[in-house]
């Protein structure tokens, strides 16, 4: 991917100042007061150097006192400061942190599936979590180092002139040698923080798959072609960190050697200067003391190199995602009041452009009918009816919901008037009732208690150990097959949409749950538009209406009667899955 200009990114970036204006402000002003209270000791020496050399016998205690007290007062003063920087400075960057990680987890949530079909979680995770931890920093530590620096070389350089102004130039002639072979480094560096960041997504990702099925990995006793596969993530990751490291040290050595010739000069100019000019023993004392600090500002400002990259490398993972548009947009108009009527017209897809999984496909379901769709694998059944709510949109047609299309349509309305009960049942990590409540959030305890009822759930879940208050374990890996696809029934019951989609719902389950979760499905189909993606033959005899779907179009369409008398696909599908059984 192009590499966006730091400036660009970082305009876009001030705007999460703008909540932070006045904190800002003061905690800049606190770093003007540090470096002006750093500045205060060269002189102090200087001061105290002339007294000594012009009249030894002024140099008295009091005199001592008063300048020791003035400079306890001045460190005083300079701690304050630098408590409020390092408190609230790093408060308002957490505060930035958090509403940067707000904007992307919200813009996620507006992405199509596309994106998501396209994309690791796991990189997607490392962006959300590691990516702007280093961006707060950033934008803590960023104004306030370069705006240290820059008091600082400024002030140098204008009490320094005072004294002699050649001897000023001459040392700050390096400044910009540093700065230069600065820029030269910070590209590779730049680059091989990138990498770095995109690896260690993978290493997440790596991970997560993983673990996520290592269920799977135990029970082929893949465990060590999982620790050989994250090895070699692990090791590229190496790698990546080595090159990035020698980049640093290239930079950190060369700014060394720069500091080493700072302090030469110094010395051999400054020992010319008083030898042949005027130069005052004082003002080269001043000089050498200047020259520290400069030096410790320059060497801050490399030890800030890193945390630069990784800001800016933040912040530019972070405009990558906020940069994409979401493939699918919700028209303008709400759909309520809906019956239920849906019509396909010349409805065709493809994924991405490749070749057509549904081509002309015309339908018209009826409000409240039972209509299931049938046929062999790819033949597109799941994919007719995640175009119903927009999970994906047509390549031409059009799909209506009660004459109205769904493109003009909101997305919250459209899928709020949609229930979906799938066959990969997932729950979220928490209790039984917060799942079954994600239908219909802010319901009663009565109306959860209710929707289990109806989807036969409530007797098994008063036998957990905390009955509704159960914690279900990450994607419910606590329960069965049986018992998760019932409390996701619960959870459409509890929604109560005109129209439902079963995409499979009962295919992975054992014949005893089968029965118990078809019971409790039938239940909730009725009085709804129901469209029924089946496997399993047996479970759709019933249907108002079966639709035989394969990747040439819509077959054949009729009751189960009607299609086994036609003797036609249907006829040799329901005989092989009678022959399978």
């Amino acid at each position: 991917m192009k590499k966006k200009n730091n400036k660009k990114l970082l305009r876009r970036f001030v705007s999460y100042y703008k909540n932070y204006k006045g904190l800002m402000a003061f905690s800049l002003f606190c770093a003007l007061v540090t470096a002006l209270c750093e500045m205060t000791l060269p002189l102090i020496a200087r001061y105290l150097t002339g007294v000594v050399q012009n009249r030894f016998e002024d140099l008295t205690l009091s005199l001592i006192l008063i300048v020791g007290a003035a400079y306890l007062a001045v460190r005083l003063i300079d701690t304050a400061a630098g408590y409020f920087m390092a408190n609230q400075g790093h408060v308002m960057g957490a505060k930035m942190e958090r509403d940067m990680r707000r904007d992307l987890f919200a813009h996620l949530e507006t992405l199509s599936f596309d994106y998501f079909d396209n994309t690791k979680v796991g990189q997607i995770m490392s962006r959300i979590t590691s990516d702007l931890f280093d961006v707060t920093e950033f934008a803590h530590h960023c104004p306030e180092e370069f705006f240290l620096a820059g008091v600082k070389i400024v002030t140098s350089f204008v009490i320094l002139s005072t004294f002699d102004i050649y001897l000023t130039l001459i040392i700050f002639a390096f400044i910009p040698i540093t700065i230069a072979l600065g820029l030269h480094f910070r590209k590779k560096m730049r680059a091989a923080y990138t990498k770095n960041r995109h690896q260690r997504g993978e290493i997440n990702a790596d991970v997560e798959d993983s673990l996520l099925g290592v269920r799977v990995v135990k029970s082929f006793a893949r465990e060590s072609y999982e620790e050989e596969k994250f090895a070699k993530g692990n090791e590229k990751f190496l790698d990546i960190k080595k090159e990035t490291y020698k980049y640093m040290a290239s930079f950190a050595s060369v700014t060394r050697m720069c500091e080493g010739i700072m302090y030469v000069a110094v010395i051999f100019f400054g020992g010319l200067f008083m030898l042949y000019l005027d130069l005052s023993v004082p003002d080269f004392v001043a000089y050498l003391l200047y020259v520290t600090t400069l030096l410790t500002s320059v060497r801050r400002i490399i030890d800030y190199t890193e945390q630069f990259q990784n800001g800016i490398s933040g912040i530019e993972r972070f405009y990558e995602i906020m940069d994409i548009k979401a493939s699918i947009v919700g028209g303008e108009k709400e759909l309520t009041a809906v019956d239920g009527n849906i019509k396909f017209e010349n409805v065709c897809f493809s994924y991405n452009g490749n070749k057509d999984v549904l081509t002309n496909i015309d339908l018209d379901i009826k409000k409240g009918e039972n209509v299931a769709i049938v046929g062999p694998s790819g033949g597109g059944k799941s994919t007719l009816c995640s175009l119903i709510p927009r999970f994906y949109d047509v390549t031409d047609g059009e799909i209506t919901i009660d004459g109205v299309s769904v493109k003009d349509v909101t997305l919250k309305s459209l899928r709020e008037n949609i229930g979906v009960v799938q066959q990969d049942v997932y729950l979220f990590s928490g209790t039984v009732l917060e799942n079954i409540v994600y239908g219909k959030i802010g319901a009663t305890m009565e109306e959860a208690v209710e929707a289990a009822k109806q989807a036969g759930a409530h007797e098994f879940i008063s036998k957990l150990e905390n009955g509704y208050d159960t914690y279900v374990g990450e994607r419910g890996v606590k329960l069965s097959g049986g018992e998760k696809q019932r409390i996701s029934i619960a959870r459409v019951f509890l929604k109560d949409p005109p129209i439902l989609i079963l995409d499979e719902a009962t295919s992975a389950l054992d014949n005893e749950s089968e029965r118990a979760v078809q019971q409790s499905l039938e239940r909730l189909m009725k009085g709804r538009t129901t469209l029924t993606i089946a496997h399993r033959l047996t479970t759709v005899k019933n249907a108002s209406r079966i639709i035989v779907l394969t990747k040439d179009g819509i077959a054949e369409e009729g009751t189960h009667r009607e299609l086994i008398e036609k003797r036609g696909f249907y006829y040799e599908l329901y005989s092989l899955y009678a022959c399978e059984g």
